[in-house]
């Protein structure tokens, strides 16, 4: 799929409002270890975007990322049919480059989301990819299908 394309599948989106929440979810990140701060803005199928930022812990295997406390707030209010996540990150929060979802994430993702669910992947205001998450996770193990 062209770029051109996957822009094409943002029309009638809130990316603006996506965009803004993913940014200040970077202030509330928790990253006394890596520094890298990451936001998350997901977007339900009612319109309602629910923010998330990554959580670190000192044992590193309890932390978790922006994308799954997004959903993770969601699915516990009884969410769970999502249209498009927004993700930045950088070190300290200076988004610099893209943030793509790990592959726990993307997994998560998968739980949750159909294989068109759009992953917008900004650098800046006006820079950014548009992925799915079948492009991002082919062949995933989901219900979801």
């Amino acid at each position: 799929m062209e770029e051109n394309e996957r822009r094409a599948l943002l029309e009638g989106l809130p990316l603006e409002q996506m965009m803004d929440k993913a940014w200040s979810m970077l202030d509330f990140a928790y990253t006394p270890y890596s520094h890298w701060k990451v936001g998350a803005a997901l977007l339900d199928a009612d319109g309602r975007i629910w923010g998330g930022c990554n959580i670190e812990n000192a044992a590193y295997g309890p932390t978790n990322c922006a994308e799954r406390t997004a959903v993770f707030k969601a699915v516990s209010e009884g969410v769970k049919n999502f249209r498009a996540i927004v993700v930045v990150g950088g070190h300290e929060g200076q988004v610099e480059g893209y943030c793509p979802p790990c592959g726990v994430c993307r997994q998560v993702l998968a739980e949750f989301c159909t294989a068109d669910f759009l992953v917008i992947l900004p650098k800046s205001r006006t820079e950014y990819k548009v992925r799915t998450l079948a492009e991002l996770l082919p062949e995933s193990f989901s219900l979801a299908e």
